[in-house]
């Protein structure tokens, strides 16, 4: 019995967003060359094994998308999305679904009823698509034009930063500003939040841990697949083609992070948290792969739109694992009001897709449009694909009114008073 755990703090309030970090790069020395058959970044885990010895699931992913220079995300040669790259996003797939979800942010912000200065913030904008339709949404349903909004991309690939802002125009009354890490973001008493976070924390590191026979966790790590070490091997990869250099061997004993989660009620404990005393408000939207429980090994790779090894030529696949909700919503219980998850499917369709998708129709001039809008449509909402894969969870500060239209967040079948036992 295995079981995946996040690595980094998770957002427990929409006032205290600046707690969550991306883990640090580690301060080993960089290699800059790779054998004939070897990455860079495969030739430098390796060696930093051979030095130290086997490495957490959790830096090998860190290293493998997060490499200052060769990680997956940072290194301009990876073609990353489109049809080119290795996946398409939802947002690159049909411009309703960024129109969508800045209806949803907007309704939000209208049911607070407040006309403070909006702040939307963004993590892992990807080419930037996404926030453009919202923004586009956003310029043409506000009727006061020279409201402020203010735009905040959580981002650390240089690369992935340039092409954000060739996509996200900055206007007269929208600012956007780009940032490192969450902490950059301080909180704000004078602006209502928004987030938006998809296909984030599905690539955010991981710990993968093991029940032994004893009952004790342990940590699931990386070794060299030309070493012996003495480790219980977990798993064995060959794949067509040369040897894999790495292989997934079980700790000899627990580690710091399995002793948490064996002997903890809660799987995400003594998080740090910040309040304000007087919130505006805010709102948020996490839209990812996974469910509401926790999860087996979901850790799997990504190339040219196919599923590869996880050892397959670190630094150019994208690596990733499902999002457990559950652990989401517990992480946050305290401080917001969390909303579903519900598939995607039926959060778009409930949102409004049919009706906007037949404005899109008679808009478009060829047959050939038509059926591409169609099709990409049907694509975000298949029961049999992205509309049951993708889960969507809502979050909102937890507000001191009890105003039943407050607290309802359609289409979140939870956060309707009609549904809830007793009304």
């Amino acid at each position: 019995m295995s079981v995946l755990t996040r690595s980094c703090c998770l957002p427990t309030s929409l006032r205290s967003l600046h707690r969550l970090r991306r883990p640090q790069s580690l301060n080993f020395r960089l290699i800059h060359h790779a054998t004939p058959q070897k990455t860079v970044v495969e030739q430098y885990l390796l060696d930093h094994i051979k030095a130290t010895g086997p490495l957490p699931i959790s830096t090998y992913m860190q290293q493998c998308l997060s490499h200052p220079t060769h990680g997956y995300y940072m290194n301009p040669e990876n073609k990353v999305f489109g049809s080119r790259g290795d996946f398409i996003t939802s947002p690159e797939i049909s411009q309703v679904f960024g129109e969508l979800i800045a209806i949803w942010c907007l309704g939000q912000y209208n049911s607070a009823g407040t006309d403070v200065p909006i702040r939307i913030i963004e993590l892992g904008p990807g080419k930037g698509t996404l926030m453009a339709d919202i923004l586009r949404v956003f310029s043409r349903l506000i009727p006061d034009k020279t409201k402020p909004i203010s735009v905040h991309l959580v981002e650390t690939s240089p690369t992935m930063r340039a092409t954000q802002k060739a996509n996200i125009i900055s206007g007269t009354n929208v600012q956007v500003h780009w940032h490192t890490s969450i902490g950059e973001i301080l909180p704000r008493s004078t602006e209502y939040t928004m987030l938006v976070a998809h296909e984030f924390f599905d690539a955010l590191p991981i710990h993968i841990l093991q029940k032994t026979d004893t009952g004790a966790w342990h940590e699931v790590l990386v070794a060299s697949n030309t070493e012996e070490n003495g480790q219980a091997e977990v798993t064995s990869n060959e794949t067509a083609g040369r040897p894999l250099s790495f292989r997934r061997v079980l700790a000899p004993r627990p580690s710091a992070v399995s002793h948490v989660l064996g002997h903890s009620s809660l799987r995400f404990k003594d998080l740090p948290v910040e309040n304000s005393n007087a919130p505006i408000g805010g709102c948020g939207l996490i839209i990812d792969y996974g469910e509401d429980h926790a999860f087996g090994d979901s850790f799997r790779a990504f190339r040219n739109h196919k599923i590869v090894d996880i050892f397959h030529e670190p630094g150019l696949c994208d690596l990733t694992a499902n999002v457990d909700f559950a652990y989401l919503k517990e992480a946050m219980s305290d401080l917001v009001s969390t909303h579903g998850p519900m598939p995607q499917g039926p959060f778009l369709n409930q949102l409004g897709l049919p009706l906007r998708l037949q404005g899109m129709l008679r808009e478009a001039r060829t047959s050939e449009r038509r059926k591409e809008i169609q099709s990409a449509a049907e694509r975000l909402v298949d029961p049999m694909g992205m509309g049951k894969e993708y889960q969507v969870l809502g979050i909102a500060n937890k507000p001191e009114r009890t105003d039943p239209s407050y607290l309802y967040a359609y289409p979140f079948p939870d956060s309707d008073p009609k549904e809830k036992p007793g009304t």
